[in-house]
């Protein structure tokens, strides 16, 4: 892997109290560990080491060290902490650390240690039984160590982060099977707020997941309520399962390209029924037209216009359901809206679906045979 095509940047990690909380970049996992990698082994040599600057795909990065100690004449220890920035990322903050001793072999070694997770799952890009310490970040630990390193000499690194486990269960690492701790990822060195690629593309590795393990027909629900009623209603492996969140036509282009040919929607009318107006980002903030098809929908069966406004004034969709089911709409209302939803998608994605819609108790709102 080439790792230094592209010209070089700089940004530096080092950075004022005042400004890191506004700052719109951090270091991803894997520039952490390369960072506390380095550190340690240049600490064999130097005293004192507060910096280091190390070779990403991004570029030339600048990272502080918050501790770094020779222990022996062959053996280093630092560590980095995952400096804050604009994002809800859960392990801003963290310290990750590593161990670099020296060897004869002229190889680099890489494994993980305390909080670092292991994969049991097929599907991902480390093999299973090996630590979630993913490829471009070893890439960089081995790249950014070569230049460092005496020239008969070769490296044992161990990566380890000492509240790992902790973290990982704020993570969607056990839904992937990696256990025991955090991953060590990235794949251009620095991590940008959560509207980035790093979320979206955690839960895409769930479709990696299923398919490694053979799922002919997957199920994608919004979040964890939709998980759970799944889980309650069908008769389904809990890897069958996919989480979208808000990013529904962002998974669904991924399962086409992915080769899926058979997917069951399924979750709260809530979410669902946005995408029968087109919707594929479901997040309130970016398109809300909740009332607006259910009104709709319910004029198609001759709701009258005081049942309209109140549809369009009620506060829940799950109250838009009650006045629907005293007027003995619902059924009608959702078989319609679930036959939109499956036209759409199976018109734009080329892959069979069935929907099912849900109420939040898991009573199903559409005809499903």
């Amino acid at each position: 892997m080439e790792i230094n095509s592209a010209p070089r940047k700089e940004f530096k990690n080092q950075r004022s109290e005042n400004n890191k909380k506004n700052f719109p970049f951090g270091i991803t996992t894997g520039s952490a560990a390369t960072a506390a990698s380095l550190a340690a082994l240049l600490s064999i040599k130097n005293d004192e080491i507060h910096q280091v600057n190390i070779k990403a795909p991004f570029g030339m990065l600048e990272i502080g060290v918050k501790y770094a100690e020779k222990k022996d004449s062959n053996f280093g220890r630092a560590c980095v902490i995952k400096m804050p920035y604009n994002d809800p990322d859960v392990t801003k903050n963290l310290q990750i650390c590593a161990d670099v001793k020296l060897t004869e072999d002229r190889t680099i070694k890489i494994k993980g240690g305390k909080g670092i997770g292991t994969v049991t799952k097929p599907g991902l890009q480390v093999s299973v039984g090996k630590h979630a310490i993913n490829p471009v970040p070893r890439q960089m630990i081995i790249e950014n160590l070569k230049e460092a390193l005496p020239e008969d000499k070769g490296a044992e690194v161990t990566i380890f982060v000492p509240n790992g486990e902790k973290i990982a269960k704020k993570t969607m690492n056990e839904r992937l099977g990696i256990t025991g701790g955090i991953s060590i990822l990235g794949t251009t060195g620095i991590a940008r707020p959560m509207s980035s690629k790093a979320y979206r593309e955690s839960l895409v590795c769930q479709i990696d997941v299923a398919i490694a393990e053979g799922y002919n027909e997957l199920i994608f629900v919004p979040g964890n309520i939709g998980e759970r009623l799944a889980l309650q209603i069908l008769d389904v492996s809990k890897d069958q399962i996919i989480q979208m969140g808000n990013f529904v036509g962002f998974m669904l282009n991924k399962a086409q390209e992915k080769g899926v040919r058979k997917i069951t929607l399924f979750g709260h009318a809530g979410k669902l029924i946005k995408i029968a107006a087109g919707i594929f980002n479901t997040k309130n903030s970016v398109a809300d037209a909740r009332h607006e098809i259910i009104a709709a929908y319910s004029g198609l069966f001759g709701a009258k216009k005081e049942l309209i406004q109140q549809i369009l004034k009620s506060k829940t969709t799950e109250d838009m359901i009650d006045l629907l089911d005293k007027e003995s709409l619902t059924t009608d209302v959702f078989n319609e809206i679930a036959r939109t939803i499956k036209d759409r998608c199976e018109k734009k994605y080329g892959i069979d679906f069935d929907v099912i819609v849900v109420k939040m108790d898991g009573t199903i709102l559409n005809n499903t045979n």
